[in-house]
C-alpha cells in the first residue's frame, strides 16, 4: 500500500519540488557549494591538512601535479620516511590527531592506547553485529556506532578530553565493527562459515584487518604493507570533502561524538564519496565481460569512446576513477599508491591486469581531454586502483568502502577536535525560498 501512495505522490513531487535551472544561476547559487568554475566556496579555515592543485603563475591560475599535505607535511614524504618494514598508519594517525610526529614513547603510548580498546563491550558481537546482519556493512557499522553510545555513561560530555577519548575508542573498534559486520553477513545471509578472530594487541591497524578477515590469519608483508599505505592515503582530505564537512555541520550542533562519525559514515557510504571505487570494479568487469583481448589497445580504447558516449556499462557516459573534483593534473595519493600496486600484482601474477589498468587509465584520459573541456585537466584518482589491490588482497567488496571508513575516522576525528576547539557557531548555510505565496 505504501509503494502505491508513493507511487501516486511521485507527480506530485516532481510539479511541485523541482526548481528550474535559470533560477540557480540568476541568484547565483553556488550547488554543491562549489562555484562555476568548481572551486569550494570558503567555509572555514583548518591547521589538519591542504590540497594543492593549482599554483598563482604570474596571476594566472596554472594546474600542476596535486600534493597533499597532513600537518605540513607531504603526505608522500611522510611514506618515504617509513621504514620498509614499518607500518604507519599509527604514526601518521597520532600526527592528524595530535599536530606534531610522535616521537618513540609517545608512539608506543599510542599504540598501547589503541590496542587496549580494540575491544567490544561484552556480547556485543552477538547481540548487536550479529542481530540484524546487512551487506550493507557501512549500515551495519552505523548501527553499532549508536549503539555503542549507550555503553558510555559520559555520553552527554563534549568536552574536549571526553571527545578525544570517544574518538580514540572509536579509531580503535573501526576495524572490528567492519570485519565482523561482514562475518555476520556471510554467515548468515550467504550460508557461509563463521569464525570471529579477536584482533591481536601485537599487531599493527593493517595487519590486524587482515588477521581478523581471514580464516587462516596468514598474510604476507607485502600484503599488510599495501594496506597499511592504502589507510594512510584515505585517512584525511581536507576539511571540505562531503563526510567531513558533514562531521563539521554536525560537530557545529553540539551532538555527541557517537552521532556525529555515525552522520559522516552516512555521507561516506554514497557511491559519489567513499563508495566510488566500487563503481570502478563494476567497470572493470563490465569491460573484461566485453573486451576480447586486454591487451589491444584499439580494442580497449573504441570501448572506452562508447562508455563516454553514454552506449555501454551504466549508460552515465563516465570513465570511473578518471577525474577528480578538486586535482587537476595528478592525484598525489594515486601517484604514491601506483608503485605498490604494481609490486603487489606482480607478486599475486596479475601484470596483464595491471596493464589492462594502464591502458584505460591512458586512453581514457585521451578521450576525455579530447571530447571534452575539462578546463583543470582530468587524472586517475586513488579510487582507480584501490579497488583492484582490495581484489588481490581477497577482500570482498562488501568492505571497500568500509576500509575506507576505518582510515578516514582518522581525518573526522581531527575535524571534529578542531571545530570543538574552534567553533562559536553552528553552521547553517542559506536557502533563498523561491516558493509561490499563495495566500
Amino acid at each position: 500500500m505504501i509503494t502505491d501512495y508513493a507511487n501516486e505522490k511521485k507527480p506530485l513531487c516532481l510539479a511541485n519540488d523541482s526548481i528550474p535551472e535559470e533560477l540557480y544561476e540568476k541568484y547565483s547559487v553556488n550547488r554543491g557549494l562549489r562555484d562555476i568554475n568548481g572551486k569550494g566556496v570558503l567555509t572555514g579555515l583548518t591547521n589538519i591538512s591542504e590540497i594543492l592543485s593549482f599554483k598563482d603563475v604570474d596571476g594566472i591560475k596554472t594546474p600542476i601535479d596535486g600534493e597533499l599535505w597532513y600537518r605540513g607535511y607531504k603526505v608522500n614524504s611522510l611514506i618515504n620516511e617509513l621504514g620498509p618494514h614499518e607500518f604507519g598508519f599509527e604514526k601518521i594517525a597520532y600526527l592528524l590527531l595530535f599536530g606534531e610526529k610522535p616521537d618513540s614513547s609517545q608512539l608506543a603510548d599510542y599504540k598501547k592506547i589503541i590496542n587496549d580498546n580494540r575491544t567490544l563491550p561484552t556480547n556485543f558481537t552477538r547481540d548487536v553485529i550479529m542481530k540484524a546482519p546487512s551487506k550493507d556493512i557501512m549500515n551495519s557499522m552505523t548501527r553499532s556506532i549508536l549503539t555503542l553510545a549507550s555503553y558510555d555513561e559520559l555520553i552527554d560530555d563534549n568536552s574536549l578530553e571526553n571527545s578525544i577519548r570517544q574518538c580514540l575508542l572509536l579509531i580503535s573498534q573501526f576495524p572490528m565493527l567492519a570485519v565482523y559486520g561482514y562475518h555476520a553477513y556471510n554467515h548468515y545471509i550467504n550460508d557461509e562459515s563463521m569464525y570471529i578472530h579477536r584482533p591481536d594487541p601485537t599487531l599493527s591497524t593493517a595487519e590486524n584487518i587482515l588477521t581478523m578477515l581471514r580464516h587462516d590469519k596468514a598474510y604476507t608483508e607485502l600484503e599488510a604493507k599495501i594496506l597499511d599505505i592504502a589507510l594512510i592515503l584515505h585517512m584525511e582530505h581536507g576539511g571540505g570533502n562531503n563526510s567531513t564537512f558533514t562531521t563539521r555541520v554536525v560537530t557545529s550542533a553540539g551532538t555527541d561524538t557517537y552521532s556525529t562519525i555515525a552522520a559522516a559514515m552516512s555521507s561516506l557510504k554514497g557511491p559519489k564519496h567513499g563508495g566510488a571505487n566500487i563503481k570502478v570494479m563494476q567497470m572493470m568487469n563490465n569491460i573484461h565481460e566485453n573486451i576480447n583481448d586486454i591487451g589491444d589497445r584499439e580494442e580497449i580504447r573504441a570501448y572506452l569512446s562508447k562508455m563516454l558516449d553514454g552506449e555501454v556499462f551504466d549508460h552515465k557516459g563516465l570513465i570511473y576513477g578518471l577525474g577528480h573534483a578538486i586535482y587537476s593534473l595528478s592525484d598525489p595519493r594515486e601517484v604514491i599508491f601506483k608503485g605498490y600496486v604494481n609490486e603487489l600484482a606482480m607478486s599475486k601474477g596479475k601484470e596483464k591486469e595491471m596493464n589492462l589498468y594502464n591502458i584505460i587509465e591512458e586512453e581514457g584520459i585521451s578521450l576525455i581531454n579530447e571530447r571534452r573541456h575539462i578546463y583543470k585537466g582530468v587524472c586517475a584518482n586513488v579510487d582507480f586502483y584501490s579497488g583492484f589491490v582490495y581484489d588481490m588482497l581477497g577482500i570482498p567488496t562488501e568492505l571497500y568502502t568500509p576500509l575506507f571508513a576505518i582510515a578516514r575516522i582518522v581525518g573526522w576525528s581531527s575535524h571534529r577536535i578542531e571545530e570543538l576547539i574552534c567553533m562559536n557557531k553552528i553552521i547553517r548555510p542559506a536557502y533563498m525560498s523561491v516558493m509561490q505565496e499563495l495566500e
